[in-house]
């Protein structure tokens, strides 16, 4: 990955192949931002005009490169767009600088070195351009010839080191708003491997693997409950998703322990390694990009582990619900029924709302150990993405307050999210003849319909979210921002800072 590294060197005599400058849209035109002086006099100070020459008009994501001004060793200069110009003695918002620094580590790939001189002005700035560059530096290789090492040859490698400039190497808060950028992106991206991944490369059993080797580095415990353990165990819902596949369904238990810690969060993700709908099969162009139905566990894999290298005081505990949805002779059918693992009853409707079944077992696990909150993380309903896009997750929870915490919390580290509602008045609809409750309800509101299923499997009195993420989970666009096409981390941020907002006793 990427390194980052502090620097209080003058950019023009910096060795590197770029110097990235922001530019934001004023009232009569681009306008260079803080931080790029020094190369805007070497311009003569007329490099706003030379910008909107070039088209340049400072628009958010925007990049616009030129020729470095006489008297710097680099050879080439980055302009990369902030958005509107700030209101006068307010700074950039983190998320305009996590989006341009990553619009232009992306832009800068095959690059030895870039100096980035965007305005930095305290440590949360630093976090922000940070966790930028490394997001927005991503690349997935692993499965084109040669990997990495043909990207390189090709001169295009990510970028191999980012300076920011403007930074305090010596400053505590600056040297820590880096060590959390690199240990928040490294496992954000990490969930990205793992989502871009085949599925004939990670199946349950796989996943789980990766996860325990992960446990082993990071000094977390690990419980893995394989086929028989999960039969032992009565887990119906997991069971019952994977039983049409030749690999087996994984309960994977991952847990950090603080010695300080004063509250227990548990997470719980949604990993389905493949889902073709069962024996209600999916259509045709409905399949190609389901190996990223597993998005919500590694999701909440990134987050345990981020947790623990922050060392945050708080106890996360994550439960990975891992099956593959196939159609075989031994599948689940439509009619059939399954007692979970809670006890209750569920008539299997429709094979392709899966990611409930699963989710309603793990959820009941971690109910038993009396967390003081559970989140679950899923890839769950295409409704979700009909009422909210391709950008935006859905909150719901059963506390109103948590929805609200959990909300600011996505906005803050710049994951848009949206809180949804849970009407009583859908329960009825997966009322079922034949068994407890039915996995399907009202076609109408079908993402709500989810969510109230789960609570169905919430332990009383436990505050619960549940996060939709079905949208933003797999950019099947071009890449963004910080974004690339494919999978992205989304819920990774949010759940690591719902955590340390825990641990900080902010959520009360």
């Amino acid at each position: 990955m990427t390194a980052l590294t502090l620097s209080t060197a003058a950019a023009s005599g910096l060795r590197a192949d770029a110097i990235v400058i922001g530019v934001a849209k004023g009232a009569k035109g681009p306008v260079v931002a803080p931080g790029a002086e020094a190369v805007d006099k070497a311009y003569d100070g007329r490099l706003a005009g030379v910008l909107e020459t070039l088209g340049a008009s400072g628009a958010e994501g925007e990049v616009t490169k030129l020729p470095a001004p006489s008297g710097f060793k680099a050879p080439l200069v980055v302009a990369v767009g902030l958005g509107s110009e700030p209101e006068k003695d307010s700074g950039y918002a983190a998320e305009s600088l996590r989006k341009a620094a990553g619009a232009a580590a992306r832009t800068l790939a095959g690059a030895k070195k870039a100096a980035f001189l965007l305005p930095i002005g305290d440590a949360s700035d630093v976090g922000a351009i940070g966790e930028g560059v490394l997001l927005g530096a991503y690349s997935f290789d692993a499965y084109k010839e040669n990997g990495k090492d043909e990207k390189a040859k090709n001169g295009k490698a990510p970028l191999a080191e980012a300076a920011l400039l403007g930074a305090k190497p010596r400053d505590k808060e600056h040297k820590a708003a880096v060590e959390r950028a690199t240990a928040v992106a490294e496992e954000l991206n990490r969930a990205r491997d793992l989502i871009n991944m085949p599925p004939n490369d990670l199946d349950p059993e796989a996943f789980a693997a990766v996860a325990t080797a992960a446990a082993k580095e990071h000094g977390l415990k690990v419980q893995v409950l394989d086929e028989k353990a999960l039969e032992k165990g009565g887990y119906g819902g997991i069971l019952g998703v994977g039983a049409g596949s030749a690999a087996g369904p994984r309960l994977v238990k991952l847990s950090y322990t603080s010695s300080k810690a004063k509250k227990h969060l548990a997470l719980v993700g949604k990993g389905i390694t493949y889902d073709s709908g069962g024996i209600s099969l999916k259509p045709a162009g409905h399949n190609e990009t389901m190996k990223c139905d597993m998005s919500g566990a590694a999701a909440v894999f990134a987050a345990v582990v981020a947790a623990a290298r922050l060392g945050l005081e708080v106890n996360v505990t994550g439960w990975l619900a891992l099956a593959e949805n196939m159609p075989s002779g031994s599948a689940t059918r439509p009619g059939d029924v399954l007692r979970m693992y809670s006890g209750k009853t569920v008539e299997v409707l429709n094979t392709d709302a899966e990611g409930r079944l699963v989710l309603a077992d793990a959820l009941w696990a971690a109910s038993l150990e009396k967390p003081d909150a559970i989140v679950d993380v899923a890839t769950l309903t295409g409704a979700m993405m009909l009422a909210l896009g391709s950008r935006t997750f859905g909150i719901m929870a059963n506390d109103d307050a948590f929805r609200s915490a959990l909300h600011e919390a996505a906005e803050e580290v710049g994951e848009p999210a949206w809180p949804m509602p849970l009407p009583e008045h859908l329960r009825k609809g997966m009322d079922s003849p034949t068994a407890d409750i039915a996995n399907m309800g009202e076609r109408m509101g079908g993402g709500l319909v989810a969510g109230l299923f789960l609570r169905e499997f919430v332990g009383e009195g436990i505050t619960w979210a549940h996060l939709d993420i079905a949208g933003p989970a797999f950019n099947e666009g071009g890449p963004f921002g910080y974004t690339p096409k494919g999978g992205t981390g989304t819920a990774v941020r949010t759940l690591v800072r719902l955590a340390e907002l825990t641990a900080a006793g902010d959520l009360g």
